[in-house]
């Protein structure tokens, strides 16, 4: 059980500057911010949990088993992520390529503190055996000295595949797609820094300052950080209702608003990009339907454009009706990978770029998110984030981009940078 008061604040943007520094302190942190963007589906503008009364890491083998375990007999608030190689323990697949993150495949804790951050106020919620600590760590929030950085990183960042490499996998994965054994599938790169010494709230910090998006997050799980700037929804779960909305189908910024109109009007009417992003939502109602009501899932948008700081994207909704039947965490089970980070077919898809891809995925392209006691979720989709292992000084980022017959390579390995930009800004001052 816990205690719950809401406190007015005159200035809630400077109080949960503090709050997030003054959250540093915990080995287990869990920071979400919608930034404010106007999401039609979102439950909160951002929330703070931290210190873990209870937790679960797991690998892969019985990821979503554990998981099930764990949610039943917590019933709380839950705060964690999925990890991309979650797959391996669904289907009959295997991650050998270079990991130098070595991130959990899952992880999840039950936060001693939560702080819901509302216009003029905070909401509180503390486990009732530490509700005696709101008034002392309030305190030290209001205490806390905010840090200001004034120079970044300068780290030397390295692409795990120069242009040539990349260029020869994608039409590798062109012949695949040839010979009828996918139609897409995503292809993704890994840039990285080795011996690096950063400061995970400031690359969050200036991550989000840069990107403002709807799914930012900062996570830490011990030694491990995520910095995450993603614009994705993958999966919501709100009473029986279900909502994702994939994004395939990028484009630049303009310098002006004519320029701007015209890049919207070139991406909202590119038979490529629209094409990409129809097959992920073929494959988003295919993998709702197998939880859904009979004829409930529904497709609310298609291929409707949304505009972000760095970025233009193309953005699908489709909705679902859960049957009674099926748990909160099958519905996740039964949906992961998210297909906007996989391709169609599915299955064969991660096979592929499994084979072609260097290095393995670790969190990136799985979720971020959170269960509430009565079972509801809101997960996004784990890109545009930068990711640290303190312990090894080891700092990673990767992009991708989705692979159909009519991809020029070398214009993908275009948009992948444009991808990497943000990040890039952030961690050099190349």
């Amino acid at each position: 059980m816990r205690t719950t008061i809401t406190l007015p604040l005159q200035d809630v943007s400077l109080f949960k500057k503090k709050a997030l520094q003054w959250a540093q302190q915990f080995t287990e942190i869990a920071y979400y911010d919608s930034n404010m963007y106007p999401d039609a589906y979102s439950q909160f503008e951002s929330v703070l949990a931290v210190d873990a009364f209870t937790s679960l890491k797991t690998d892969a083998t019985n990821g979503f088993l554990e998981l099930e375990g764990y949610f039943k007999n917590a019933k709380d608030w839950l705060f964690g992520y999925l990890g991309y190689d979650l797959k391996n323990g669904l289907e009959n697949l295997h991650s050998s390529n270079h990991d130098g993150l070595e991130f959990p495949d899952l992880f999840f804790f039950q936060p001693k503190r939560l702080f819901f951050f509302e216009k003029d106020a905070v909401v509180i919620h503390y486990l009732n055996f530490v509700a005696d600590e709101i008034e002392y760590d309030l305190s030290d929030i209001n205490q806390t000295f905010l840090v200001d950085f004034l120079s970044k990183p300068n780290l030397s960042i390295s692409a795990k595949l120069n242009k040539a490499e990349y260029v020869n996998r994608v039409n590798r994965l062109k012949d695949y797609i040839q010979k009828g054994d996918v139609y897409e599938a995503n292809f993704c790169m890994e840039f990285f820094s080795e011996h690096a010494d950063i400061n995970p709230l400031q690359v969050y910090n200036q991550l989000n300052t840069l990107s403002h998006p709807p799914f930012a997050a900062f996570f830490r799980q011990e030694k491990n950080y995520t910095c995450c700037a993603s614009p994705e929804r993958y999966l919501q779960k709100k009473g029986s209702q279900l909502v994702s909305q994939p994004i395939k189908g990028t484009a630049k910024r303009g310098q002006s608003i004519e320029e701007d109109e015209w890049l919207v009007s070139q991406l909202e009417n590119n038979p490529k990009e629209r094409s990409e992003n129809v097959m992920i939502v073929d494959l988003v109602r295919n993998d709702l339907s197998k939880t859904a009501t009979k004829g409930s899932v529904e497709v609310k948008e298609l291929c409707k454009i949304y505009t972000f700081e760095q970025v233009h994207q193309m953005i699908s909704t489709i909705t679902s009706t859960l049957d009674s039947a099926y748990s909160a965490v099958h519905v996740l089970e039964t949906t992961f990978p998210m297909g906007s980070m996989t391709g169609a077919p599915k299955i064969e898809a991660m096979k592929i770029i499994e084979e072609l891809e260097e290095s393995k995925r670790g969190l990136y392209s799985g979720a971020l998110g959170y269960f509430t006691p009565d079972g509801d979720f809101d997960f996004n989709v784990v890109i545009r984030s930068i990711y640290y292992n303190a312990q090894k000084k080891y700092v990673s980022f990767s992009v991708g981009s989705a692979i159909t017959s009519e991809a020029a390579a070398e214009a993908e390995y275009e948009e992948c940078l444009l991808k990497a930009k943000a990040m890039i800004n952030v961690l050099s001052t190349q």
